[in-house]
């Protein structure tokens, strides 16, 4: 019921739609890759090969430049790319992941995830083949899709239904068949990405844990991950 004079105002309505927040994280991740892939094709890396420049060759994922102290790359790798088809194929997912889950779940748990992915995705690589060198943001991609599809069965959303299953499929495949990918690094990303979801919605969503000490755990698993990364490039180099 409501009276004459609070009829005539009107209701601001707020729907799903509106209060929905934008995905400014996943916007601030993609502006960095592109701005790192503008960076390397100046300093003189190629838009269709394999990388190349200064800022490749500074900040690629490379076993024995780990082992020797340059463990930045383990995360500047992922934010570097092998020419203009590649870049192009991990932002279209990074978008379309970041608009379905940041939203969701928030800026903060959404950059936990990319960054522990991305971390595992380094650690996968330097494990299989840490002589090779390696970039792109595919770990962390990986890393986001496993996290969703956790996040989607703890909501009790099929997510074979949805078609997320059906990609993550897609792409393990291409990951396997196609040579020159880095295997390591998409199965690494992916890994981690499962791991850093079951804690965050398993059981901190589900299961009622507190999400605070469960946000602790996964950052203290992306510090274990980093550190990791360094010994197992100093183990496989023997530096």
């Amino acid at each position: 019921m409501r009276c004459p004079e609070c009829s005539r105002q009107k209701t601001k309505v707020r729907t799903a739609a509106t209060i929905r927040r934008d995905p400014q994280l996943t916007y601030v991740l993609i502006a960095i890759n592109v701005i790192a892939f503008l960076a390397m094709t100046a300093s003189g890396g190629s838009l269709t090969s394999s990388g190349g420049g200064e800022v490749f060759n500074h900040g690629a994922l490379y076993g024995p430049a780990v082992a020797d102290g340059e463990w930045w790359r383990i995360i500047t790798a992922g934010f570097l790319h092998a020419g203009l088809l590649h870049i192009a194929f991990n932002m279209y997912f990074l978008y379309f992941l970041g608009t379905l889950l940041e939203p969701e779940i928030g800026r903060v748990r959404f950059g936990i995830i990319y960054f522990v992915s991305l971390l595992g995705g380094s650690f996968g690589a330097l494990l299989t083949s840490p002589n090779a060198v390696t970039v792109g943001a595919s770990g962390a991609v990986f890393g986001l899709m496993g996290a969703a599809i956790i996040a989607m069965r703890a909501r009790g959303i099929d997510p074979w239904q949805s078609g997320l299953g059906v990609t993550l499929l897609l792409n393990l495949g291409i990951t396997f068949l196609i040579p020159g990918i880095s295997k390591g690094g998409h199965v690494g990303g992916l890994v981690a990405g499962l791991i850093v979801g079951y804690l965050m919605f398993e059981l901190a969503e589900r299961r009622r844990i507190s999400l605070t000490p469960v946000i602790g755990v996964c950052v203290a698993l992306g510090v274990a991950v980093a550190v990791g990364c360094v010994v197992v490039a100093s183990s496989a180099t023997g530096v």
